[in-house]
């Protein structure tokens, strides 16, 4: 049986103190208690290799709720088991029901399918001398059959009891699937190993782990770097050989005295070589984009001394038009050469096509004043060229016919962020377009290089329109057919 839709909606945003003020008759501090221990229930899941449910009593004491549940990531298979929120009845539960009125430790079966059982390990869970709630963890036969399973099944239930008082949750994250796992007692002699652990070791040339010492088989003197990060003093990077390990040791105390103590093995060598090849290639990106704009800043001197050179004004235009796209070009470049990913702000681009251009295009006594609002929007760096050409081409037609006979003006840029893409706004306070203007039939170079790029390219569209100014209104769906984008 299952809370009403509503009720199971309202019970899984609910915090375990909240569900256990509503359904049950559990005082503050016995809620409290289950919060505490919580923390750790998917740690526990993991190390038992175990789905893991926490019940409590309702205040019908017929029927128990499923406080809790967790699914290992260490243990894989299709069962399909009550969820949280799910109300049961006492009798259909025999072992859970068993452990809140005799509150003991008990073993079981329960059936999965016909002719195939889970084992049920059952822990309570008390506060003071009474049962506030019971731990099922229930795993497959060939897992609790394995060799020395009850050491973890032992470990497993010491932590519930620890788990009471509060545990550091970093320290008792979960674990990852092949994680290797070893358990030593409190004479600190290895009680478990499993086999990833076993593999590991087996790798470095230690073959034996069971009844040794941990001092024994520590990893401290074959390691040939160390990498340790003081907010985790349990936790360190160790290289051995080829071998990149993450070393987690958990050591479980009381009084000050050991009790158990879990060690945690991953073996991260493929991920740091592959992130050791990412940084070279982000090095190499980044090193080519900057020869790429130091190649663009060449060639816009050049233009600039052909344009010097020329006696017709017209030449001088074209040239002085090319030189500011090839620089508009440039800053893509340049701001990609300094960032790790290759992705570019759309913002801060056109503040420093900006700054980059229009000292080019207006006089020295111009004051230009730039305005930028709205999130800042960050696009893959494969548009970035195209979009460094449509702000240039913008900024220039502002520049040339907006602010014509003026001594000031202000050039803007305003970012939304939709559900299907991006819109940009670039405008300006200037004079505006003509009356009878119209976009598909514009005959300005510069205009119909932002048409095809908009729409052919990034598979956006673009409108021009007047409002104290011109604006141009740029859309960019987030996955354009057929565009580079």
């Amino acid at each position: 049986m299952q809370l009403n839709t509503q009720d199971l909606s309202e019970f899984q945003n609910e915090t375990i103190t909240a569900a256990c003020r509503k359904y049950t008759n559990l005082t503050a501090m016995q809620s409290e208690v289950l919060k505490r221990l919580n923390s750790c229930l998917p740690f526990i899941a993991d190390l038992a290799h175990a789905y893991l449910y926490l019940y409590v009593r309702t205040k019908d004491d017929s029927k128990l709720l499923v406080l809790k549940h967790y699914r290992p990531h260490t243990f894989f298979t299709d069962i399909e088991l009550t969820g949280e929120g799910a109300l049961v009845s006492a009798v259909e539960e025999p072992l859970i029901t068993a452990a809140f009125e005799k509150g003991k430790f008990i073993q079981g079966q329960r059936e999965w399918r016909f002719g195939i059982n889970l084992e049920m390990y059952v822990q309570p869970i008390k506060s003071g001398n009474e049962v506030i709630g019971v731990v099922s963890m229930e795993t497959g036969h060939s897992y609790a059959s394995s060799s020395n399973y009850h050491q973890l099944m032992d470990t497993a239930v010491f932590l519930l009891e620890h788990g009471k008082k509060g545990l550091d949750r970093e320290q008792f994250r979960t674990m990852s699937p092949g994680t290797g796992i070893i358990i030593a007692d409190h004479s600190n002699r290895i009680v478990f190993a499993n086999l990833s652990a076993t593999r590991i070791y087996r790798s470095l040339g230690i073959t034996s782990l069971i009844g040794c010492r941990m001092s024994d088989r520590e990893l401290s003197a074959m390691l040939h770097k160390e990498t340790i990060d003081s907010s985790r003093p349990y936790e360190r990077e160790i290289q051995i050989r080829d071998i990149v390990l993450v070393q987690r040791d958990i050591k479980l105390e009381e009084a000050g005295v050991l009790q158990r103590r879990i060690m945690l093995l991953s073996d991260v060598s493929e991920l740091r070589k592959k992130e050791r090849e990412i940084k070279i290639k982000s090095a190499v990106i980044q090193e080519i984009h900057h020869r790429v704009k130091n190649n663009l800043q060449t060639i816009a001197s050049l233009l600039r001394l052909q344009a010097r050179r020329s006696k017709m004004p017209e030449v001088k235009s074209a040239l002085q038009e090319s030189t500011n796209r090839i620089l508009s070009m440039s800053v893509v470049h340049e701001f990609l050469s300094q960032q790790d990913a290759e992705e570019i702000k759309v913002i801060e681009v056109t503040r420093n096509i900006l700054n980059t251009v229009a000292p080019n295009m207006v006089s020295s006594d111009f004051q230009l004043e730039q305005a930028f609002d709205g999130p800042e929007v960050v696009l893959p760096s494969r548009t970035a060229s195209n979009l460094a050409v449509i702000i240039n081409e913008l900024i220039l037609n502002s520049i040339e016919h907006g602010f014509e006979g003026r001594d000031r003006g202000l050039i803007g840029l305003h970012t939304e962020e939709t559900a299907d893409g991006y819109v940009l706004e670039l405008y300006d306070d200037g004079c505006g377009l003509p009356a009878d203007f119209d976009l598909s039939k514009t005959r300005s170079l510069g205009l119909q290089i932002i048409r095809t790029l908009v729409a052919d390219d990034m598979g956006g569209e673009i409108e021009l329109f007047s409002r104290q100014g011109t604006h141009a209104k740029i859309t960019i769906p987030r996955n354009p057919e057929g565009g580079e984008y």
